[in-house]
């Protein structure tokens, strides 16, 4: 049995798979018709412009972005709204304001993907009122199913794929715990772990997780890379598979590292204020060995 509910607060959107034959319908259900739920996006504070910077000095043209939710994603797309970079391609789970005002201003026109040219191809919209009016009745986007937004196999079709993604706490040897804090549930897991895989496979890809060294909890700053993730984190990207790690003290590449450069990268890039204590937890569980250069 099939059964829709109508709404005329929604956008209509085009795209693959995702419509149903009036045929093929047993009954319709008129809804509140109420406008869609906006998320607020707030202006990007001073870190998440300098992780921006970082990131989108590695964005050249042509490049097939995927933007995952939050502040610095969103941070990126200001940049490049700024910069001179053109024919963005977009292949990403969540549809955001940052995209919407590329997009608009002409800088994504999807001319050099190699899978579906020309099209801004989503799961899924979450933002303002502003987005949802470029979503709607708008050719140019593709609203697919997530198990094609989502495949890394086939999110790796197409060339020079940046993913950008958050994460709240990363250890030093890499693990990347996005969607917990401890065992309080934040988030799901997303497409995160689809879109580094994705992008790393992608020719020319790249992969980037982005966090602020520091957060707040009763009032004391800690360091959001540890030397063991919060007993109970989720692990979302496994160390196996982060690529580009963003903090707002740098850029480190963890592919290929060793354990002890990979540890010795991370705590380059933490809080000043807990370089020191990090590095002796390094040593005492010897992550770095005596005597190695750090």
């Amino acid at each position: 049995m099939v059964i829709v509910e109508v709404s005329r607060g929604l956008p209509y959107v085009y795209g693959d798979g995702n419509g149903a034959h009036l045929s093929e319908v047993d009954y319709i259900v008129e809804g509140d018709h109420e406008p869609a739920p906006e998320l607020p996006n707030p202006p990007p504070t001073e870190i998440d412009r300098t992780v921006a910077r970082l990131i989108a000095s590695e964005i050249d043209d042509g490049a097939c972005l995927q933007i995952g939710i939050g502040g610095m994603p969103n941070a990126v797309c200001k940049l490049l709204l700024e910069s001179g970079v053109l024919d963005l391609g977009v292949h990403t789970e969540m549809l955001t304001d940052g995209i919407a005002e590329l997009y608009q201003a002409g800088r994504i026109t999807g001319a050099r993907k190699t899978l579906d040219p020309g099209k801004i191809v989503y799961t899924f919209a979450l933002g303002s009122r502003a987005l949802y009016a470029v979503a709607d009745r708008n050719s140019d986007l593709c609203c697919n199913q997530v198990d094609y937004t989502n495949s890394p196999h086939i999110i790796m079709q197409n060339d020079r794929v940046v993913a950008i993604n958050n994460t709240t706490q990363i250890d030093l040897q890499r693990q990347a715990a996005s969607e917990s804090d401890g065992h309080r549930h934040i988030s799901g897991t997303g497409g995160q772990l689809q879109f580094v895989r994705g992008g790393y496979a992608s020719k020319g890809g790249e992969s980037f997780i982005c966090l602020s060294s520091t957060y707040c909890k009763q009032g004391e700053p800690r360091s959001r890379i540890v030397l063991d993730l919060t007993p109970g984190n989720i692990v979302t990207t496994p160390r196996s598979d982060v690529m580009y790690v963003v903090a707002e003290y740098g850029m480190v590449n963890l592919k290929g590292k060793s354990v002890a450069e990979r540890a010795k990268a991370l705590i380059s890039i933490a809080h000043p204020d807990f370089r020191e204590h990090l590095e002796r937890q390094a040593y005492d569980h010897r992550l770095i060995l005596h005597g190695a250069s750090f």
